[in-house]
């Protein structure tokens, strides 16, 4: 009785192609429409002052609901730890927690905008997967070169701290450069071709120095874009069929068997 039961909840819950499932997942997207836009409302001065105890409400109603809608999804998977560790349990987990927060960390309730996120679940609810799986492609290759890219960004950081300590050698405090951190901050936004302008280099040495740091700046854009790329391209051969046990997705296609927990595919 109780199989048949979380059968009956796992086809609500987590299968958009019945009837009951899409329903259940156009009023969840609702829900959280809904849950952010009373944040935003929120957030306004004059209507806090006027509707704040409605909006209060609707809050902790929003809460109570999400909260139950996630402690049936772990009920009715087989191994719930392993939805509670996946993206969308981790999101839905985070969507529930800021009212509960609240009581400890007084204006906590404003981060419940990261329900926002939530919304990704519309792609598979109406039957836009494949671009939801295009992004998991790219989040995969961003994570198979994280180590290309620390080196990356070690060797930015060292010319960085080199073009910060010469600025303030050749400027000083009186064109702005008053120590080097300051000098550090101005390094990074030249390089990254931001350009504030709220310090700049008066002397023609360091005018100089600055426009060859703008120069570098160009041409290291290209450089985590061909590490990302050549990842990319590598896991185009990676699946995105999802496993129905802990709905962990980046299987080989002739895979049987999910490579994160064993379950059949």
């Amino acid at each position: 009785m109780r199989g048949k039961l979380r059968e009956k909840i796992h086809t609500v819950v987590f299968e958009s192609d019945t009837a009951a499932g899409k329903a259940f997942d156009v009023a969840l997207i609702t829900l959280i429409l809904l849950s952010v836009l009373t944040v935003l409302l929120e957030s306004v001065a004059s209507l806090r002052e006027r509707y704040g105890a409605a909006l209060h409400v609707l809050e902790w109603t929003f809460t109570i609901v999400f909260t139950i809608e996630y402690l049936l999804r772990l009920y009715c998977v087989q191994r719930p730890l392993a939805y509670a560790r996946s993206f969308f349990g981790v999101v839905d987990l985070m969507a529930c927690l800021p009212m509960y927060l609240n009581f400890f960390i007084p204006g906590a309730h404003s981060l419940i905008v990261v329900r926002s996120l939530r919304l990704l679940r519309i792609f598979r609810v109406f039957k836009l997967s494949h671009y939801f799986q295009e992004g998991q492609v790219i989040v995969q290759a961003l994570r198979a070169s994280r180590y290309k890219i620390l080196v990356f960004l070690f060797s930015i950081l060292i010319v960085v701290i080199i073009s910060g300590s010469l600025m303030y050698l050749v400027e000083g405090p009186a064109s702005g450069f008053k120590d080097i951190p300051v000098s550090l901050y101005w390094s990074v936004v030249t390089m990254t071709t931001v350009g504030y302008g709220d310090i700049a280099p008066r002397t023609p040495l360091g005018q100089f120095l600055a426009s060859l740091l703008m120069i570098v700046g160009y041409s290291i854009i290209a450089v985590p874009t061909g590490i990302v790329t050549s990842e990319f391209t590598r896991l185009r051969g990676i699946t995105r069929n999802a496993c129905p046990v802990c709905g962990a997705e980046g299987h080989d296609p002739d895979a049987l068997h999910c490579k994160f927990c064993g379950g059949r595919l």
